[in-house]
């Protein structure tokens, strides 16, 4: 009896077993090398750029859409009740907090007004006037809601899509039963619709070291070395807004709600680090779950519904990254954002935190919404996509940071709303955490 013969492994196994965002970061390094050593004749890879940022556009509008209308009609209205209100408008309360730290600071630090990237391409949509605040608010409401999600209108199709996911999860719990089956049907679809769409981005983030690369390249072969200051300026305010958010915005709530941050943030820290390591608020939940069953005595009736919400709906950290990074796209393609722009970005943010964050790369999709909102649509060949390359280079080391501020505000959010609802053993505040590793609420009946 003969072995079988050894399987050959395919060719490109060796990328795709290798971590996607340490594969965007070496196509970053390699593409800024490649762009200072060799110059302009690197030129001919930016076509590989392009085809990149084709694959972006093409997946935000159906992306917005369906994950949207599933994460809005995921609550339903008979389950919400008091304790669902009050997590909803504190995720939504925080994320624009978070969202006007970002744009705070990224017009304190100004990161990208010493890099002009106007040379690198045309078009970053200086054609674009940008809209007053009125417009900006008048038109959220679109007329034909078919025609904004053709034509890549982010703000009216997010509001259409968060109604029609509303109005599904009344039919689903409808007593008619012609009325709930419609309401299923609707909702297994958008659903099947949003899996589709998350496929899709694990496959377009595939191509994202190659895309980076090329794009970066042909920034650096025009720019030469001096791109290199403005991002280590874009990664200090990403970091210090994490830390005045965590310090001064939960903080300050738990302080308002006579709790102590200290003890707080001593209870919660294995699962701030696990977010940190991870990058994942959903990889994180079991330990989020453990930490304040175990630490800070909160009732599992609020943490198994406003925990498991928060790693859906919200996105404190995500809306800092992106408040101080469409500022540096704004300053480095030579168009500063205006007040009434600064209000769109958000709008925009927190609205469209309700359905994105289970995305795969959600951070750089919201960027994406973001930036087209304000009239700066990522568009091949323009200052506008060399500079969401360089973003989308160092997102790896931005991702860290502002998943553990997810996850900090979704635990910060739980324990409030449990102290209101008395459903929180505050003698457990004042002891000294200690949780066994292999300890989770999801073992315990």
């Amino acid at each position: 009896m003969t072995a079988d013969p050894p399987r050959r492994r395919p060719w490109l196994a060796w990328y795709f077993q290798t971590n996607l965002p340490l594969r965007i970061f070496i196509g970053l390094v390699l593409g800024a090398a490649a762009g200072i050593w060799v110059g302009d004749a690197i030129l001919w890879v930016d076509p590989l750029g392009t085809l990149f940022i084709n694959m972006l556009k093409m997946i935000v509008m159906p992306l917005i859409f369906t994950t949207l209308v599933v994460g809005a009609a995921s609550i339903s209205p008979a389950e919400l009740g008091k304790i669902g209100v009050k997590i909803v408008v504190y995720y939504l309360f925080t994320s624009a907090f978070a969202v006007t730290i970002g744009l705070l600071l990224g017009n304190l630090f100004q990161p990208g007004v010493n890099l002009d990237l106007t040379a690198v391409g045309t078009g970053a949509g200086t054609e674009l006037a940008p809209p007053s605040l009125v417009d900006t608010l008048m038109n959220i409401i679109p007329p034909n809601p078919f025609a904004a999600l053709a034509e890549g209108q982010v703000l009216p199709t997010i509001f259409f899509a968060i109604v029609a996911g509303i109005a599904i999860s009344y039919l689903k719990i409808s007593q008619d039963p012609r009325l709930r089956k419609a309401g299923e049907t609707l909702y297994v679809v958008c659903d099947g619709g949003a899996e589709v769409m998350y496929i899709i981005v694990r496959w377009v983030l595939q191509y994202a070291p190659i895309g980076v690369f090329a794009l970066i390249a042909v920034v650096f072969a025009k720019q030469g070395a001096e791109a290199v200051g403005p991002l280590g300026k874009v990664t200090l305010a990403v970091f210090i807004g994490f830390i005045l958010h965590a310090l001064l915005v939960y903080g300050g709530l738990l302080s308002l709600w006579r709790l102590n941050a200290a003890t707080f943030y001593r209870a919660v820290r294995e699962a701030l680090l696990t977010a940190f390591v991870t990058r994942s608020s959903s990889g994180t939940l079991p330990v989020s779950m453990r930490n304040v069953d175990k630490n800070l005595g909160v009732s599992r009736n609020v943490y198994s519904f406003t925990l498991p919400l928060g790693a859906t709906i919200n996105m404190d950290g995500t809306a800092i990254y992106m408040g101080v990074c469409v500022i540096f796209i704004s300053l480095a393609i030579g168009l500063p954002l205006t007040l009434a722009q600064q209000i769109t970005v958000v709008i925009t943010a927190v609205l469209a935190s309700i359905g994105t964050a289970g995305v795969p790369g959600a951070g750089a999709i919201m960027l994406l919404m973001v930036l087209t909102s304000v009239g700066l649509p990522v568009t091949a060949g323009t200052p506008t996509a060399a500079a969401y390359a360089m973003v989308m280079g160092i997102d790896a080391i931005l991702d860290m940071g502002r998943t553990a501020v997810n996850v900090a505000g979704d635990l910060t959010g739980t324990v409030i709303v449990a102290k209101t609802e008395g459903e929180m053993d505050l003698a457990r505040w004042s002891r000294e955490p200690a949780v066994p590793a292999e300890e989770s609420p999801a073992s315990e009946s």
